[in-house]
């Protein structure tokens, strides 16, 4: 990704039908901003954007409210308008994460992070959409929160890989499991294909493999090179985008894991039940996802991948059950 045409782009669709010259008084500039921005001369700040975003009536808040499926606790205390708010999101994006492992992923000074996750300064918008993008591995669905990708030269085409995934996803949730099993050396280092290995690394049929990599190679996310299948993007795919697909992708891998448990397979299954308060329970709730971002840090970063796993996480505050079951 070209995070700079990428800025550029983004500050473009921002100004709609204005006039660059209109869009920069609007904000208060004397000077033709707009132009030197979408020209790539220069950009705004992080803090700076987000103003921006609210002037074209879009809440900040809600924006990340959309893009994180909640609203971060931080941002109760500090908008993203203000330098501390942006130094806020990041942190909250970084998770457990060190200065050091951000450093090296992200390939600059560790004391240039350091100030950024501590507000002592703040990445201007092309160093803040790839911060975002490392740190979340979500860009195009922050991208989508503000404006559709689609509009964007350099997000566009990857933006239509992304919805085909996600539809691959939501049809058929195995086939992601057959994606990932095709990353294991053990499967690159094969000659050919040999029909049933990923299934059996995954524990399906060897018909539900030949339809997985049916849709896979559909959706545009694998071919065959060599007489063996590879991955062309490998990015995640959040699939809470669709409220109501979503809530079915975690009743599918939900049921996926009581089967294996119920199957006697070894892994960790575990509960706990508490009473908490209702401020505690929220603490625990974002510790929970304060994991799942640390989790897929690991995951991005391991080698050699040698097999396929299923993490579920489940935190449900007990009350009165449903009237009737949901469909």
């Amino acid at each position: 990704m070209e995070y700079g045409r990428l800025a550029s782009e983004l500050m473009r669709a921002l100004r709609g039908r204005r006039s660059q010259s209109d869009f920069s008084k609007r904000l208060g500039y004397a000077s033709n901003v707009a132009y030197t921005w979408e020209a790539g001369r220069a950009w705004p700040a992080a803090s700076r954007f987000f103003q921006i975003v609210e002037s074209t009536e879009r809440s900040a808040v809600a924006v990340l409210a959309a893009f994180h499926q909640h609203t971060p606790p931080g941002l109760a205390q500090s908008s993203p308008v203000t330098k501390s708010g942006v130094a806020s999101l990041l942190r909250d994006l970084r998770g457990h994460r060190t200065v050091n492992e951000v450093a090296r992923v992200f390939g600059c000074e560790r004391h240039c992070v350091s100030r950024w996750f501590r507000g002592v300064a703040e990445p201007r918008l092309p160093d803040f959409l790839r911060l975002v993008d490392v740190l979340s591995l979500r860009l195009l669905d922050f991208i989508a929160a503000i404006v559709d990708p689609s509009l964007l030269p350099s997000a566009s085409e990857a933006w239509a890989r992304l919805q085909a995934a996600r539809g691959t996803a939501y049809d058929a949730p195995w086939s992601h499991a057959v994606l990932r099993a095709i990353e294991i050396e053990g499967y690159q280092q094969l000659n050919r294909h040999v029909p049933g290995w990923l299934a059996t690394r995954v524990g399906i049929a060897r018909t539900q493999e030949d339809e997985a990599l049916s849709l896979l190679e559909a959706a545009g996310q694998i071919r065959l090179v060599g007489g063996r299948w590879e991955v062309i993007d490998a990015h995640l795919v959040d699939t809470r985008h669709e409220r109501m697909q979503a809530r079915r992708q975690k009743e599918f891998w939900a049921q996926v894991a009581v089967d294996r448990l119920c199957a006697g397979v070894e892994g960790v299954f575990s509960y706990n039940l508490f009473a908490v308060s209702k401020a505690d329970l929220e603490r625990i709730a974002a510790l929970q996802r304060a994991y799942y971002r640390d989790l897929r840090a690991i995951v991005e970063q391991s080698r050699p991948t040698e097999c396929v796993a299923l993490a579920t996480h489940n935190l449900v505050e007990l009350g009165e059950p449903p009237s009737h079951p949901s469909s």
